[in-house]
């Protein structure tokens, strides 16, 4: 005798997440011209924040290389220069000067003498 199931399958609607953050990373007071920072995201990631003659940067914290953190190497201009083998990258635009490749950047704005970070999903 062959025997059938009826199986029930509720079926949510899905929800929709906002997938954009704002980190707020301090007064601009407090990263003067030509320092930078790093951040620990929730996640446990990190950031880079540059001060480059007043104008604010941000960028992932791992070098492509060998993932050394960019905030331990040398700030020299818009030039981000990593300690442990010397790749060089825009914190501009993320591109590396030393081979082809990229770090990824996000978008800076001050609001209120306060420096945020913004993180848009892809």
């Amino acid at each position: 005798m062959w025997f059938s199931k009826t199986c029930f399958v509720t079926i949510q609607p899905m929800q929709s997440f906002d997938t954009k953050q704002t980190f707020i990373l301090g007064r601009v007071d407090d990263l003067r011209p030509g320092a930078f920072i790093s951040f620990e995201l929730p996640d446990g990631n990190e950031l880079a924040v540059y001060n480059v003659d007043g104008e604010y940067y941000a960028t992932e914290n791992s070098c492509p290389h060998r993932g050394a953190p960019l905030t331990e190497g040398v700030l020299c201009g818009h030039i981000v220069e990593c300690g442990l083998h010397g790749w060089q990258f825009d914190v501009r635009s993320g591109e590396c000067l030393t081979v082809p490749d990229r770090i990824r950047t996000y978008r800076v704005t001050i609001e209120d003498q306060f420096i945020k970070v913004h993180l848009d999903a892809d």
